[in-house]
């Protein structure tokens, strides 16, 4: 769980005479550089357990919100302190373990060494923040319960009524009307196409874009040579001193340790060949920047005098990268970092690649002319032309089947009757995470709340969405199957429990953040946005 993400500041007009500024205070205590550095590290941890994956390498997550985050770490942290918090060596060493076996495969736990090694160093992280992390989420956890308190007294009946909302399940039938099915009915005609493409400009819009002439390195070329060094040595004892050292955890997926030492032979010899690569691409990046004066085109000269193929990119965005190769992480910020003046980046080192790029071309951001895409926008207008059409079907549809169904009818026939194919879709609950019988064609949640707004033997409104749209009939509400729910209550109220702490604690983190962090950069952005 991210604790906050989003919380609001109510602007601060006066300050005492106080002037704010550097990182601010939390409660009046100065936030120093390095508290704050800790705290971004720690929920850099947090994310990287909780989603697989750094906050940095995620679009979805900006630097704001990582700040935000480490704000709200260093007020928890504060307030657990004030509050007389504290967690036993014993069990932050148990939760570690935890989180260790959590990276691992087969319940097998990763070392600490392996974890350090693979995980904390390329990060700039050390155990120091991974020790401090653990020790601050047992904080929180104990925070929760303590502050959540109030949301954990559910009494059997409620408890019994949420499971009985949550799992009702729902017989139904649905048909659908598709966009698709109604693109040959749509007529072209030039000038309404035309007209179109001047209506929705924006929606073509281009981004910036770059183009990048690059050098790339292959490890794939290295290593025949560099299993001809390892050759040279008592390579086998090597591994088997390698194998020794980490166990099976070095290789958690081998079953066997033949199976492990075999990737760790082909690991020694990937890594020998990325550092034979690493040499050559040091000795080509170090002949093109000493060219004065400093141009583009000297990558090519020196690539040509070297027998290096140089490639140019198609135009991509900052968003997109390159679409020839799976580009390393911060390709494409290297890439648009690059001007005429600096036409070069550092060498990109991906995993089983190294790019020595230069600016090719810079592209502003433009609307291609109608004559550019008038396929794509033929496309586009058909589909909306056909949406339309399928939209009149369905709700002409609704129109008709009420009469049908107050003359007898099923919904069935009245379907056929109009030359639809209606779908049975097996019982479904608000607790259903999928459905795959509605195939794209309606979202389930939009489906689920037809459902529900709908009584037995009823159909719905016409539904529409991006594909057209859809009725639903609803057959009946299928009971509760009381087997079932005794067996899974108890589960279902502790995690109802958790659920209802965690509101109340994220209540009360709302209040105490808009109370303890408006000196801090992250209240003066908020209300400098206002």
């Amino acid at each position: 769980m991210i604790i906050s993400l989003f919380f609001f500041f109510t602007p601060q007009t006066k300050n005492g005479g106080r002037t704010i500024g550097g990182l601010g205070t939390i409660n009046g205590k100065a936030v120093t550089p390095s508290a704050y550095a800790g705290a971004l590290n720690e929920f850099r941890l947090f994310y990287l357990f909780h989603y697989g994956d750094w906050p940095d390498k995620k679009s979805n997550v900006t630097e704001a919100d990582m700040e935000r985050e480490a704000y709200i770490r260093l007020l928890l942290t504060q307030k657990a302190d004030d509050l007389g918090i504290h967690v036993g060596e014993d069990e932050v060493a148990a939760m570690a373990g935890q989180m260790l076996r959590s990276l691992g495969r087969n319940g097998q736990t990763v070392t600490m060494e392996t974890f350090v090694k693979q995980v904390l160093t390329p990060k700039n992280l050390s155990v120091t923040d991974f020790e401090n992390f653990v020790r601050h989420d047992l904080y929180i956890q104990q925070l929760v319960q303590a502050l959540g308190l109030s949301g954990a007294f559910i009494t059997p009946q409620e408890a019994a009524d949420v499971y009985k909302r949550e799992h009702q399940e729902i017989s139904a039938q649905i048909v659908f009307f598709s966009a698709t099915n109604y693109l040959s009915s749509v007529k072209v005609a030039p000038e309404a196409v035309a007209q179109f493409y001047t209506n929705y400009l924006a929606a073509y819009r281009l981004p910036d874009r770059v183009q990048v002439s690059y050098v790339v390195f292959s490890v794939s070329n290295f290593l025949g040579q560099s299993k001809a060094e390892w050759a040279k040595t008592n390579f086998d004892a090597q591994i088997d001193s390698v194998y020794l050292h980490y166990g099976a955890q070095a290789f958690p997926e081998a079953k066997t340790p033949a199976e492990a030492k075999s990737m760790i032979r082909e690991k020694m010899i990937a890594e020998r060949a990325m550092a034979e690569a690493r040499v050559q691409v040091n000795e080509f990046a170090s002949a093109v920047f000493k060219l004065e004066p400093a141009s583009a085109g000297n990558l090519a000269a020196v690539a040509k005098e070297k027998g290096l193929a140089v490639h140019v990119t198609a135009p991509f965005s900052a968003a997109d990268g390159p679409q020839e190769f799976a580009a390393p992480e911060g390709f494409a910020k290297a890439a648009f970092g690059l001007t005429p003046e600096a036409p070069f980046a550092n060498p990109i080192i991906g995993t089983d690649a190294i790019y020595v790029i230069a600016l090719a071309k810079q592209l502003p951001s433009e609307i291609p002319s109608f004559a550019e895409i008038r396929d794509r926008v033929t496309q586009d207008y058909k589909f909306r032309e056909a949406r339309q059409l399928a939209v009149r079907a369905g709700t002409n549809f609704v129109h008709t089947l009420g009469g049908s169904l107050a003359a007898g009818k099923s919904f069935a026939s009245a379907c056929v009757a109009a030359g639809l194919q209606p779908q049975v879709l097996p019982p479904f609950s608000l607790s259903t995470r999928e459905l795959p019988e509605l195939g794209g064609r309606a979202e389930l949640n939009q489906v689920k709340q037809a459902a529900f707004v709908t009584s037995g033997s009823h159909a719905s409104a016409f539904e529409e969405n991006s594909a057209g749209g859809f009725v639903l009939f609803v057959q009946s509400q299928l009971p509760v199957d009381q087997s079932v729910m005794n067996a899974e209550m108890p589960q279902f109220i502790a995690s109802l429990r958790r659920s209802r702490e965690y509101e109340a604690f994220n209540e009360w983190l709302q209040t105490e953040a808009n109370r303890a962090l408006t000196d801090t950069p992250v209240a003066r952005r908020a209300a400098a946005a206002r």
